[in-house]
């Protein structure tokens, strides 16, 4: 069978499988909806977290950027991972422990503050919508290829499957629906992953793989071949960085922040019944992550060695038939400069004839091996589940951010549990609508558009969220004032450096790269603006009344062992 039937047929058997944990597993109260009713087993939110962290800028796009940017993706290695450590040791437990619905929510009753609850919504929605443009470009990009359809039909399909069983199930149906896809998104990266390192170096164990020499005979180890590779077309070394240490330190840190600032990730420990779950569902998580995080690096290496080999230098009437696969859906284009018929793929951009959408690297890798139809088809299904997964996540958030926060807490006290329900499925209908507008018009590739949600949230919710549950003294002035401050630095920032608004447009971005503060790029500001917001925080709350009693009480409450025991979310 061809790959688009097998895609056909995989995809199909997926969707109907989510559909139908969603109806299973369907919200019968707000409890359900937001918090699965929090009733949810570490293994089981081990399994959900991992999905809903694992999005498409973990599956699709960042073993692609890795694949052309060498040493410096490694950012995005180390910020993700570690920031998922800082969540699981440092947030976490004492999240649960205190037992709200959301990060709003936490914000708004720690700080006894309404306003700091709507500068929380409007940084939880800011984020959110950023993290979700990603996840619908990444369903864009998998459906223009597989499906043969258009990015933006992709999108939409994506928009109604994701709606269904989000505003169907809640958060109940999403976390079974999450560990399901968890189940099919590592088995579709470890399946090919395991069968180029075979084919290239005869190790079967991919992060093996990639330190091992080829099985050609010249006893040249992969990743000098592909060293040597990058360094006759004009690119530097693979293995050597380009990007000024700062900017490596600034983004590894503002990721890493930015995770442990998260709304969708950190809504996930309010879902396990105990305190000591949600350590346990950290702990599985963090494994089940290590098993994509790990085996990355080396998709990366497979996928960039088999580019070059397969593509420079090369007869285009010659090229296999994976490259017209691809030209077709517009990601990868050849533009003969010189006439010559061949494909001139260098550093030097007068010159060079190719362009590669990065995004494309993981999802094309199984047909430049060479690889059966049905794995190819099986990395198709296993990014669609990414991408939804974290999506879903997202739009729950927004969701409960607009229904639970705003209208229940602010605007509407005395609404009914039952108007509370619609107004949550109504929210999130709403946000899908919004989600797919920015999947078709999205601001960047997959991982970029990611690494600037994790800015927002380093900007924003890392110091409110930190120093709320580790200084009782903090204030609610302190708190908004900080939080206002790091999310208007961070938006300026990306708003002048990453699309140019104040300098002539989008078009003018590149020209803009000299004038970077500090020498830090947009995706990585987050950890100057946190820095600010941390600054301003504590210097408002040296001129601001203590917290009441109550509230001191309930942060050493939450702190201690011996505390009071979690509170039951209302």
């Amino acid at each position: 069978m061809s790959v688009q039937v097998w895609t056909y047929i995989l995809v199909a058997i997926t969707f109907l499988l989510y559909i139908g944990i969603a109806i299973w597993s369907r919200a019968g109260s707000t409890r359900d909806f937001y918090v699965a009713g929090g009733g949810v087993s570490a293994l089981a939110n081990g399994m959900a977290t991992a999905a809903d962290w694992m999005s498409a800028a973990s599956f699709i796009s960042m073993a692609g950027i890795i694949a052309f940017t060498g040493y410096d993706g490694s950012v995005y290695l180390m910020g993700w991972t570690g920031g998922y450590v800082l969540l699981a040791l440092l947030l976490a437990p004492y999240l649960r422990k205190f037992g709200r619905f959301t990060v709003p929510d936490f914000i708004g009753e720690r700080y006894y503050s309404r306003t700091a609850r709507i500068v929380a919504v409007f940084c939880a929605l800011l984020v959110s919508f950023t993290y979700v443009a990603g996840q619908m470009r990444g369903v864009g990009v998998v459906f223009s290829r597989f499906l043969e359809v258009d990015i933006n039909t992709g999108v939409v399909i994506g928009m109604v499957i994701v709606l269904f069983y989000a505003v169907l199930g809640g958060m109940k149906g999403i976390t079974y629906t999450q560990v399901a896809q968890y189940c099919v998104l590592i088995f579709a990266f470890m399946v090919p992953a395991i069968f180029i390192s075979f084919q290239m170096t005869g190790q079967p164990i991919p992060q093996l793989g990639m330190g091992s020499t080829l099985t050609n005979g010249s006893g040249t180890f992969l990743l000098d071949r592909l060293d040597g590779l990058s360094t006759e077309l004009g690119f530097n070394a693979y293995t050597d960085g380009s990007r000024a240490l700062i900017d490596i330190f600034a983004i590894t840190l503002a990721l890493m922040v930015g995770t442990a600032g998260l709304p969708h990730v950190i809504v996930r420990f309010f879902t396990v019944k105990r305190v000591r779950d949600a350590r346990k569902s950290a702990g599985l998580a963090l494994l089940f992550i290590a098993i994509l995080y790990t085996t990355a690096p080396a998709v990366a290496v497979f996928a960039k060695t088999n580019l070059i080999r397969t593509v420079s230098n090369k007869e285009y009437t010659a090229l296999p038939s994976w490259f017209r696969n691809w030209e077709q859906t517009g990601l990868l284009t050849f533009d003969d400069k010189n006439g010559d018929g061949k494909v001139q793929y260098v550093a030097d951009t007068a010159t060079n004839e190719l362009t590669v959408d990065r995004d494309i690297m993981v999802l094309a890798n199984p047909e430049i091996a060479n690889l059966p139809a049905w794995v190819v088809a099986l990395v198709a299904a296993g990014g669609l589940a990414a991408a939804l997964s974290t999506a879903a996540g997202l739009l729950l958030v927004i969701s409960s951010s607009i229904s639970h926060d705003l209208i229940k807490k602010v605007f509407k006290p005395g609404i009914t549990e039952k108007q509370e329900l619609w107004a949550a499925r109504v929210s999130a209908t709403l946000a899908v609508m919004v989600a797919g507008y920015f999947g078709i018009h999205p601001p960047g590739f997959v991982a970029a558009v990611v690494a600037l949600a994790f800015g927002m949230a380093a900007a924003s919710f890392f110091p409110a969220i930190l120093l709320g549950i580790f200084y009782k003294k903090m204030t609610r002035n302190g708190a908004v004032a900080g939080m206002t401050a790091g999310i208007s630095l961070m938006l300026f920032y990306m708003f002048k450096f990453k699309f140019g608004l104040f300098d002539g447009g989008r078009e003018a971005v590149p020209d803009l790269q000299d004038q970077w503060w500090f020498g830090i790029s947009p995706e990585g500001f987050g950890s100057v603006a946190m820095g600010v917001n941390f600054a301003v925080a504590l210097l408002v709350n040296l001129f601001s009344p203590e917290p009441p009693e109550e509230v001191q009480q309930m942060v050493e409450n939450i702190r201690l062992p011996g505390g009071a025991p979690p509170a039951e979310p209302h």
